[in-house]
């Protein structure tokens, strides 16, 4: 089956049609900016664009960077804050003209990379963890995701591991692949103290240049790049409203 997918990420809203049997793209995605400020009108109809864009008629997934409960948005760290108690499912709903499924990024992600990606087959306690302008998680045991958990915000040195270790502070910070190796070693270590997991999955854009840090971390549990890496919250997504 296929279906749309759009990631709303901090920096960029992705989209594109996934054949959700095989998690691939079956068209080259379109990326837009995040607008600024990232309030919801200004967003919808971004998600609205891409829609129109792959003139799409059939299910959609969106993601959001924050808790999402019965698709009203109850967080919002790296977009406005006028998203708390918004009803992303109606709005986007409304924006398309489309029946709309939302849900966490980073849960998307996971679910995709579970489905066909890093974890696939993999029982126990799986932790995906994304690395972009914040640090997303989804949390699966024996293949069941624990939605919402936004490990991002765990408190490392007094500020939320995000604002210390996750790729966009790399960036500002102009910090060093070894430098930030070891905030990520630390950050991993916490998580792996606090969920014992078999497997840590880490995705985000910075899984593309994971032999450049990957390497320099050590931890207990075995830690692998998503094979999906960037796409899989476009394919976590699609998969999700395929499921609907």
């Amino acid at each position: 089956m296929e279906a749309l997918g759009i990631d709303i990420g901090g920096s960029g809203i992705k989209g594109a049609p996934v054949d959700t049997a095989r998690g691939e793209l079956t068209r080259e995605r379109l990326r837009i900016p995040t607008p600024v400020p990232a309030d919801p009108k200004a967003v919808a109809a971004v998600v609205a664009q891409i829609v129109e864009h792959f003139s799409w008629t059939g299910p959609v997934g969106v993601t959001f960077p924050g808790i999402v409960v019965d698709g009203v948005t109850r967080s919002a760290a790296n977009v406005d804050q006028s998203w708390i108690g918004e009803d992303a499912r109606a709005l986007f709903t409304k924006a398309t003209g489309l029946p709309v499924i939302v849900l966490n990024d980073a849960d998307a992600a996971g679910m995709a990379e579970m489905a066909v990606g890093a974890g696939r087959g993999r029982a126990g306690v799986v932790l995906m963890l994304t690395f972009g302008t914040g640090i997303g998680s989804a949390l699966f045991v024996d293949g069941r995701l624990v939605p919402n958990t936004e490990l991002g915000h765990l408190e490392i040195r007094g500020k939320d591991a995000e604002k210390r270790a996750s790729d966009h502070a790399r960036e500002d910070r102009d910090l060093s692949w070894n430098k930030w190796a070891g905030r990520v070693e630390e950050y991993l270590q916490h998580v792996e103290a606090l969920f014992s997991p078999s497997l840590i999955i880490l995705g985000g854009g910075v899984s593309k240049k994971s032999d450049k840090f990957l390497p320099k971390v050590e931890v207990r549990t075995h830690v692998v790049p998503a094979t999906l890496q960037n796409e899989a919250g476009i394919v976590g997504a699609a998969m999700a409203a395929a499921e609907q």
